[in-house]
């Protein structure tokens, strides 16, 4: 990764941690989820023992990572962080549940990319809380059983329809994320201000929320821009009026559309007559990677009803037409 893009994502990741949630009362949204884990926390605090293993599925964006920390707050132990692509060897895995004490948390995401054989040693410790790996080359191996305290394992996916049986029923708590609504994202960044001490006024906020994509990651992302755009323009308060202009300039449309979804909607039907037709052949026109259109660009445009899946491939709806101003 070039110093430049590290040093965005670094930039992304600060600015999340600063106002990231760090308690159960501080989260806005998932009402049922977040109700349910409080539960959860609760008994495992008053029996003493370890929470079960909990499984966080759904689009990316909705806090995942964020309910993995407060989780790890609430019941007052250290959490690890892991991602699933980054556990290569059964050493990499071994040092990660080694350095853990008791009632730990262990985050992974995009835990549905751990490789199958990493995946075969987390039975053990998930189960028994036991580590039994082998070590040492082809003919010189041998066997290491390691006994591992008491942790939970948070494991987050996209993809919950990529995890093997086996795996995916060693969690004992499963919970999806849903998208927002507005209401509450809203008060996501109206809270995301007060924590970056920015001013911003109700309608400001509202109108950030409505084209957030029903995402507080998104949320937040056009919060901080839209207080770029403030600053540099002398503004103590962030208005309605700074905030249509930032989000113009932005080319983020009333839906929340940006241009990757207007090119990804136009390809559909300029150059495969509306569908249906393979994701791979739409990825193909628009120059995308084939998981990029399927977590990021399609599920919301499932949600709202802009496209369909039908066995034959994607296929744009009427309301598409409609939006774009398109005769069918």
């Amino acid at each position: 990764m070039n110093k430049e893009l590290n040093s965005e994502y670094q930039e992304v990741d600060s600015f999340e941690k600063t106002i990231r949630p760090q308690v159960f009362d501080e989260y806005i949204g998932q009402t049922d989820v977040k109700e349910n884990i409080k539960v959860f926390v609760k008994a495992a605090k008053l029996r003493n023992t370890s929470l079960d293993h909990v499984l966080l599925y759904g689009p990316p964006g909705l806090g995942k990572t964020t309910l993995s920390h407060i989780i790890a707050n609430e019941l007052g132990v250290n959490i690890k962080t892991a991602s699933g692509p980054t556990i290569e060897k059964s050493g990499d895995l071994a040092a990660i549940l080694s350095s853990l004490e008791p009632y730990d948390v262990l985050f992974i995401d995009e835990i549905h990319r751990i490789p199958k054989y990493i995946e075969e040693i987390l039975y053990s410790a998930m189960e028994d809380f036991k580590l039994d790996i082998i070590v040492g080359s082809e003919g010189q191996s041998r066997n290491i059983k390691i006994d591992l305290p008491p942790f939970t394992l948070v494991g987050a996916t996209t993809r919950a329809g990529d995890l093997s049986s086996p795996l995916r029923d060693r969690f004992g708590i499963t919970c999806k994320l849903e998208y927002y609504k507005d209401e509450e994202l809203t008060e996501i960044v109206k809270r995301s201000a007060r924590v970056l001490d920015l001013k911003i006024e109700e309608n400001a906020a509202s109108t950030i929320a409505k084209r957030s994509r029903k995402t507080p990651r998104i949320a937040n992302r056009l919060l901080k821009r839209v207080s770029d755009f403030a600053l540099v323009n002398g503004l103590e308060t962030i208005d309605k009026d700074i905030t249509d202009k930032s989000l113009t300039k932005l080319k983020v449309d009333e839906y929340g559309l940006d241009n990757t979804d207007i090119e990804y909607l136009e390809s559909l039907i300029n150059k495969f007559n509306g569908g249906p037709v393979g994701i791979e052949s739409i990825a193909a026109s628009i120059g995308e990677e084939v998981t990029t259109i399927e977590d990021v660009i399609e599920p919301f445009l499932l949600q709202e009803g802009f496209i369909k899946r039908t066995i034959r491939g994607r296929q744009v709806t009427d309301k598409t037409y409609e939006y774009l101003g398109i005769e069918k």
